[in-house]
C-alpha cells in the first residue's frame, strides 16, 4: 500500500485529510491595531483618578464599526466610540469597556482608568507574515482550518480520500426494505463495511449485492476499478462449493486467499486488480467476521493511502471484568463494552463470541484483543483494548 499522491483541494475539502506542503503565511495576524472590546478608544493619561465616584467625562468625536477604517484622530481629552474588530484610530492608546461608562453617544462618563494598551489586539501579535504556521503531514481539523483560512488560504494540497468501492456476494442477500423470502437474510455488510469506509475517511460507493454468479462478480468487479483507489467485498472466500469470490479470484494469480491465525476472521483474501494495480480486500461473509476484518487489515490500509497517523484504532490498557476462554494459536478479538474512570480502563463482554450475533457488536465499543499464546482470560486480568468509537484522525 502507498499512499495516494497528493494535489490542490478547496479548504473545506480538506477536513480529516493529510497536509502535503508547510505553509507559510503571507499576512500577519492581527493585520492591524484593533479593539478587542466594545468601548470608547481613548489615551488612557486623560482618566486619571476616574472612578465611580468621580467619573470623568470626555467627549466623543467619532465612530468606528468593525470593517471600516475611519480617518479619526483621538487627541487628548477626547474618545471614539468602537466595536469589537474595529481598527484602532490614531492617537488612542488603550480601550475602555462600555460596562465601565454610561453608554454616552456625545460625551461619556467614564468610572474607571484603563492601563496602557488594555483591550488592544496589536498587529503581529499572533502571527507574522513570513511565519510558518503549519508543517506538511497535518492533519487538517477544524482548529487548523481556522488557520488557514485566517492567513487566507482558500486551497491546499493534501493527499485525497480513498475512493473506496464495497460489494456484498451472496444468492441469500436481499436489500434492507424489500420482503425476504424463504431462507433469506437481509444484506448488512455492504453497509456496514461502507459506513466503516467511510469513517475512516474514504468515499464510498456501495454498490450492492451480487448473487454467486462467477461472470456477474468478476463483471461487477471488472466495471468498478475505474473508480476505485480500494475494492472491499464480503462473502465467498472460505472453503464451501458457492464460495466463487475465491474461486473466480484465484484465477488471476494476483490475490491471495490465506488464513489468518485470528478469530473471528479466518478466512481472508488480499491482492490487486487490473492494470492500475488496484488494492482489493475480500472479507469473510459472517457480520461480525467481516467488521472485525475491517479493522485489522483495512482501516489501516485506508489511513496508509490518506497518509494519515495513526492507523489503527487508538489502544489501552484495561481490566477485565469477566472471564472467558479463547482458542489456541488464534488471537482473539472479543466485543466489549469499556468504560474509564478512577481506577483506569475497565472491559465486560458483550452478546456471545459467535461471529454471525450483530446485536452483542452494536452495543461494543472496544475489541478485548487475546493473544495467541493465551487460551483463559480471568475477570480482573489486564488486556489490550482497541477503542472503536475513538477517533484517530
Amino acid at each position: 500500500m502507498r499512499p495516494l499522491p497528493p494535489f490542490e483541494q478547496p479548504l473545506m475539502e480538506a477536513l480529516g485529510l493529510v497536509l502535503c506542503e508547510d505553509v507559510v503565511s503571507p499576512v500577519s495576524l492581527p493585520g492591524f491595531d484593533n479593539s478587542a472590546m466594545d468601548g470608547y478608544a481613548v489615551q488612557a493619561a486623560d482618566l486619571a483618578g476616574a472612578s465611580r465616584e468621580n467619573p470623568i467625562a470626555l467627549p466623543v468625536v467619532g465612530e468606528i464599526a468593525a470593517g471600516r477604517a475611519e480617518p479619526i484622530v483621538v487627541t487628548p481629552g477626547t474618545t471614539v466610540r468602537i466595536m469589537t474588530g474595529a481598527p484602532m484610530p490614531r492617537g488612542a492608546d488603550s480601550v475602555v469597556p462600555v460596562e465601565w461608562t454610561d453608554g454616552g453617544a456625545a460625551r461619556v462618563h467614564i468610572a474607571q482608568q484603563p492601563s496602557l494598551g488594555a483591550s488592544v489586539r496589536h498587529a503581529g501579535e499572533d502571527l507574522q507574515a513570513g511565519d510558518k504556521v503549519m508543517d506538511r503531514d497535518t492533519v487538517l481539523g477544524p482548529r487548523q482550518i481556522a488557520v488557514l483560512a485566517a492567513v487566507g488560504r482558500a486551497r491546499v494540497t493534501v493527499r485525497p480520500r480513498p475512493r473506496v468501492v464495497v460489494v456484498s456476494t451472496g444468492a441469500e442477500l436481499r436489500e434492507p426494505g424489500t420482503r425476504l423470502g424463504d431462507g433469506q437474510i437481509y444484506d448488512s455488510n455492504s453497509y456496514t463495511l461502507a459506513a466503516a469506509a467511510r469513517q475512516a475517511g474514504a468515499v464510498v460507493y456501495r454498490v450492492g449485492i451480487v448473487d454467486d454468479d462467477p461472470k456477474k462478480i468478476m463483471d461487477t468487479l471488472s466495471d468498478q476499478l475505474v473508480r476505485a483507489d480500494l475494492v472491499i467485498t464480503s462473502g465467498g472466500v472460505s472453503k464451501g462449493v458457492y464460495d466463487v469470490v475465491k474461486e473466480v479470484l484465484t484465477k488471476l494469480g494476483t490475490i491471495d486467499f490465506p488464513e489468518v491465525a485470528m478469530q473471528p476472521g479466518k478466512p481472508q483474501g488480499f491482492g490487486v486488480m487490473g492494470d492500475d494495480e488496484v488494492p482489493i480486500f475480500t472479507l469473510p461473509g459472517n457480520p461480525v467476521s467481516a467488521y472485525v476484518s475491517f479493522e485489522v487489515f483495512v482501516r489501516p490500509a485506508l489511513r496508509k493511502l490518506m497518509g494519515a497517523m495513526p492507523y489503527r484504532r487508538q489502544t489501552v490498557q484495561g481490566v477485565v471484568l469477566d472471564g472467558f476462554s479463547s482458542p489456541a494459536g488464534r488471537r482473539q478479538f472479543v466485543r466489549a463494552s469499556a468504560t474509564s474512570g478512577d481506577q483506569g480502563w475497565m472491559a465486560s463482554t458483550v452478546g456471545g463470541h459467535g461471529s454471525h450475533l450483530l446485536g452483542g457488536l452494536s452495543r461494543s465499543n472496544a475489541l478485548i484483543v487475546v493473544p495467541e499464546d493465551v487460551t483463559s482470560v480471568r475477570a480482573g486480568d489486564q488486556a489490550e483494548l482497541w477503542l472503536l468509537d475513538e477517533e484517530t484522525g
